[in-house]
């Protein structure tokens, strides 16, 4: 069995409400785009990725560039040892981690649809029934965010991202930790990211003003060693995002005292084999994750959720829904959320097959 056609389409998701970031960044309509490896004897595997714009470095655009450099290093490999084939793109093509990760997954979904296992019990097996989501909450007005964060809390939400920094106010933000604090009660996760927006004095002054409530911080600033001096001068918890993307950055996140819980994102780290690697590296130091990718619909939350189930006990702080925050969706059949939490998809391989009137005509067709 070996892959014997790359097709991809690009689908514009949009947001239910425009997301508000720090340093100017916002996200409303942006470009995903679905990939399918089909193999010689007609089994399909399915992949997604969605760089956000301003985020990492990735762009939309950049996806059919990158994945048709890498066509004749994927035409005709097996779906069997998805490491192998992965390792092999590395040295063919250094970086661009996120048009790696769509080819990952892809492989992935192959590999569970040609044995009849689903992803979970492929990346260790799972653990767990369901998984906590955590809500995240756009950068506008406190109240306004305080009234998102109570209406998330009757669906059963409990933990709650606060999105800082759209006004570079450090009193506002100090305020929408406060009011989403507040509006939340006692006992649900807070945390206020910055997306790495905030210079250190920001951060830190934030972090002072709300420093005897139970918040969290997230991703402050644009280098480690800044957002562990605002971890050090806050003492407030951290978790750490888009500096985190290998094995190396983990180590130096932890060596510098800012590691409490930290994001693996499939695009950041190139797809699910180097996330199973740094998801070992991150039980082995302790810290908390959130097991999630940048933006997207349903191929790509399947594949986060396969993740999360297979996380071992006590690693997991949370994963996210990214299907639930746009439109179209992608996938019938694919999960939602009840009470604040997610199952996996059952079935083999990821559990999802994208609807084709979805994706309408195709971008790329490779054979």
């Amino acid at each position: 069995m070996k892959v014997a056609k790359i097709t991809l389409w690009s689908v514009d998701l949009s947001s239910h409400e425009t997301y508000y970031m720090a340093d100017g960044k916002t996200c409303a309509t942006v470009k995903t785009h679905v990939l399918c490896l089909e193999t010689d004897t007609g089994l399909r595997g399915w992949g997604e990725v969605c760089p956000i714009p301003h985020y990492l470095p990735a762009f939309a655009d950049g996806i059919p560039s990158a994945l048709t450099e890498m066509a004749p290093e994927i035409l005709g490999v097996s779906p069997f040892g998805v490491d192998a084939p992965m390792r092999k793109l590395d040295g063919y093509l250094p970086g661009h981690s996120a048009a790696k990760s769509i080819v990952d997954m892809a492989f992935w979904d192959l590999f569970g649809r040609a044995t009849d296992q689903p992803l979970y019990t492929l990346l260790g097996g799972r653990t767990r029934k369901d998984m906590p989501l955590y809500h995240s909450i756009t950068c506008v007005a406190p109240d306004e965010m305080a009234r998102i964060a109570r209406e998330a809390f009757a669906t059963g939400i409990r933990q709650f991202q606060v999105k800082l920094g759209a006004d570079a106010d450090w009193q506002a933000d100090a305020e929408r930790l406060i009011k989403v604090r507040e509006a939340v009660g006692e006992g649900p996760i807070v945390y206020g990211d910055w997306n790495c927006g905030a210079s250190k004095l920001q951060a830190t002054r934030t972090g002072r003003a709300v420093c005897d409530l139970d918040i969290m911080l997230e991703q402050p600033c644009k280098t480690l060693p800044e957002c562990a001096a605002v971890r050090q001068a806050t003492s407030l918890p951290m978790k750490i995002d888009e500096l985190v993307f290998d094995l190396a950055s983990l180590l130096q996140a932890n060596d510098l005292g800012c590691l409490d819980a930290v994001a693996l994102k499939l695009s950041k780290f190139g797809g699910l084999s180097a996330m199973r690697r740094a998801r070992d590296l991150t039980v082995h130091l302790g810290a908390q994750i959130c097991a999630e990718c940048t933006w997207g619909s349903d191929i790509v939350t399947a594949a986060s959720l396969h993740f999360a189930a297979s996380t071992p006990r006590g690693a997991l702080l949370n994963t996210c829904d990214l299907s639930s925050y746009v439109a179209p969706r992608l996938c019938r059949d694919a999960p939602t959320r009840s009470q604040g939490r997610i199952a996996p998809p059952e079935g083999p391989g990821l559990g999802v097959i994208p609807d084709k009137d979805v994706l309408g005509r195709p971008l790329l067709e490779l054979s």
